[in-house]
């Protein structure tokens, strides 16, 4: 059996490295948005499929005989093409996708929005802004922010003109509790705009943020498609795989 693996994650190439250990044949797939990823043990493919239809003869042309969807809990367009493509080839599919921070300590205090104009607009009550969503949504805060000092904080450098207050810096986590709140006190920031992510390694922020007294905004993840075999942990997948 073949499985193909959408990935970028870590819980992706954690997911990579059991299968290899398992002797199970994959195929990692990533975006290519990210201009020097961390890649999974194993073979990798980067760029995109070209639709469904190409998704569809991707799994064709490579026998795949299943897929574990472990994008990023935002990655809605890869995860539909997905399920579409899999529904049509008749390859069983399983999504992966690590809980989310609502629920977990302190979320009941933030601001939580149903995407990134609604985050914009509510952003835009603060000062002295942190965006830490992703270069890919920049565009929809530059408008309503124009005239805030705003911290942005990506991996790769901006394919957009941001406004003369905003300062970007790049770097890529994981990050500490201390390091981000450092970061915060420094910029005197006093609103904190992300997505709910979930897991560990963009965390920090969120706990340094509730220990300086700042203000968070959280934008809600997308739907899963109904009817999707959905599981929270890598051990899962892996029994998902191997009950194939």
């Amino acid at each position: 059996m073949t499985v193909l693996v959408l990935g970028g994650t870590g819980e992706a190439r954690a997911l990579a490295e059991h299968l290899q250990s398992d002797g199970t044949a994959f195929v990692s797939s990533l975006a290519g948005r990210v201009t020097d990823p961390r890649l999974p043990v194993g073979e990798v493919r980067i760029g995109g499929f070209g639709g469904v239809e190409g998704l569809q003869k991707f799994l064709r042309d490579n026998a795949i005989e299943a897929v574990v969807d472990a994008t990023h809990p935002f990655a809605a367009g890869i995860s539909a093409n997905a399920v579409t493509a899999c529904m049509r080839e008749g390859v069983p599919l399983l999504r992966l996708a690590r809980p989310g921070w609502a629920g977990t300590a302190g979320s009941d205090t933030w601001t939580w929005v149903d995407g990134h104009d609604e985050a914009a607009t509510a952003a835009a009550g603060g000062d002295r802004v942190f965006l830490s969503t992703g270069r890919q949504t920049l565009h929809r805060f530059v408008g309503p922010l124009a005239r805030h000092e705003t911290l942005v904080r990506v991996v790769d450098p901006l394919d957009i003109e941001v406004p003369a207050r905003w300062t970007v810096l790049r770097t890529r986590g994981p990050y500490t509790r201390e390091g981000e709140r450092n970061l915060m006190r420094e910029h005197h920031i006093d609103t904190l705009v992300t997505k709910d992510s979930g897991g560990t390694y963009t965390r920090a922020k969120l706990d340094a943020a509730a220990e300086l007294g700042v203000r968070v905004i959280v934008v809600r993840r997308p739907a899963v498609p109904e009817g999707i075999d959905t599981v929270a942990t890598v051990t899962a997948a892996v029994s998902w795989v191997q009950r194939r």
